[in-house]
């Protein structure tokens, strides 16, 4: 299992937003340089985080984004979904948790299927982005 580029360099650049404590907007530029990430993949990063309501464009010379929530009241959970979508790690699980194969629900594996996704979203959900910024 893989999660895309998208999801580590999102993640990487949210700590990176998350370690300016003056809260001052920071700037794609000033981002994809510190963390040598394309700024054409970063703005579409940042686009997603945006439409999310994870962040915060601020316009004008000073401009730059910012985070619109405490890093302690965010998770790496929404930032992954708000990247990668709702999508389940399992071709045949929905949201919902019921299963779709050609088994038409009588799998032995669905147990295993939704508790190992359970128990990923649950990590991720566990893992502030307070405790990334050092």
């Amino acid at each position: 299992m893989k999660f895309s580029t998208k999801s580590t360099y999102g993640l990487r650049a949210i700590v990176r937003l998350a370690k300016i404590t003056d809260h001052q907007p920071v700037s794609l530029n000033t981002i994809a340089e510190q963390e040598n990430i394309s700024l054409s993949y970063l703005e579409a990063i940042f686009s997603k985080l945006k439409k999310a309501k994870l962040v915060k464009a601020v316009k004008g010379a000073s401009g730059g984004y910012i985070l619109l929530k405490k890093p302690e009241e965010l998770n790496a959970w929404e930032i992954i979904d708000a990247l990668e979508g709702k999508n389940s790690l399992f071709h045949c699980l929905e949201e919902k948790e019921k299963v779709f194969c050609s088994k038409k629900c009588e799998c032995s594996a669905n147990f295993a299927l939704l508790a190992i996704e359970s128990s990923l979203n649950q990590t991720l959900k566990n893992i502030s982005l307070a405790s990334l910024v050092h």
